[in-house]
């Protein structure tokens, strides 16, 4: 009798272990305190990321993913990790959303979902220059986004950093967009390196969008980036909407009440 019992609870505990998801891995870091929240910074494959924690993680382990410019007119990040959301970062500076960046990108998210159980689709968050990369790695990943807010975003090369167009330019980061791209100055007025030349297939997985532009930016101007993103993503049935501050510029970022841009990453994140 204890021979077939043994076999019975070998069998059943091979099941669970083999079924059964495992809990998930803890990520360690150095830790801080981050706005009265618990920061963890960590190198990742040579990759230096931060993951602020929610006191109280929300069902299915939705996520923030900021692109650039960590902690700057953090108002939404604030109350979304109030609300159980974590707040994530992974350094691709200085690549101008390149195929180097999305695939930094792709580390992480890997790391975050299969590693640490986070939810497979994100909320992208980028201002300025992160527009790049979120936009980018978004075209790449379409099913791995629920939804994308972009800051002031950079979606042209040309027209930040480029100045190529009304915009002040960003003088020698120009020369760094081309380096990272891999592209000559005459080459980028046709390469599709930047967001406004990748809006097909984010359309296609219905992601929807959120600008909080200035109306009156003349660093990253809004009838050469936002305006573009609106007319092309409608043109392709998407789902696009755009806050616009009259009389301010490039700065400052976000809204002082970030309700608007908290409630649309709510409504479209799993479980809340």
């Amino acid at each position: 009798m204890k021979f077939w019992v043994t076999i019975f609870s070998t069998t059943v505990s091979f099941f669970l272990i083999t079924l059964w998801p495992s809990p998930a891995a803890e990520i360690e870091g150095k830790t801080s305190n981050w706005k009265g929240f618990e920061r963890r910074d960590f190198i990742h494959e040579g990759l230096k990321c931060i993951v602020v924690v929610p006191k109280s993680e929300a069902k299915g382990k939705p996520w923030v993913w900021r692109a650039r410019f960590f902690g700057h007119q953090p108002q939404a990040d604030i109350a979304l990790l109030k609300l159980g959301f974590h707040i994530c970062y992974c350094e691709v500076g200085g690549l101008f959303g390149n195929e180097e960046a999305v695939q930094r990108w792709n580390r992480f998210h890997a790391l975050l979902t299969k590693e640490h159980g986070f939810s497979s689709k994100p909320a992208l968050e980028g201002m300025s220059r992160g527009g790049l990369i979120i936009y980018n790695w978004a075209a790449a990943n379409p099913g791995k986004v629920a939804c994308i807010y972009g800051d002031a975003p950079v979606c042209d090369i040309r027209s930040w950093p480029g100045g190529k167009g009304k915009g002040k330019g960003g003088g020698g980061a120009w020369a760094g967009a081309l380096k990272a791209h891999g592209i000559t100055e005459e080459e980028s007025v046709e390469a599709p390196v930047s967001p406004i030349h990748k809006l097909a297939p984010i359309a296609k997985a219905k992601i929807p969008l959120l600008h909080v532009v200035g109306a009156a930016d003349t660093v990253v101007p809004v009838e050469e980036n936002s305006a573009v993103i609106v007319e092309g993503y409608r043109k392709l049935g998407g789902e696009i909407k755009v806050i616009s501050k009259p009389g301010v510029g490039h700065h400052p970022h976000a809204l002082k009440d970030p309700g608007p841009i908290v409630d649309f990453i709510r409504q479209h994140t799993t479980g809340l």
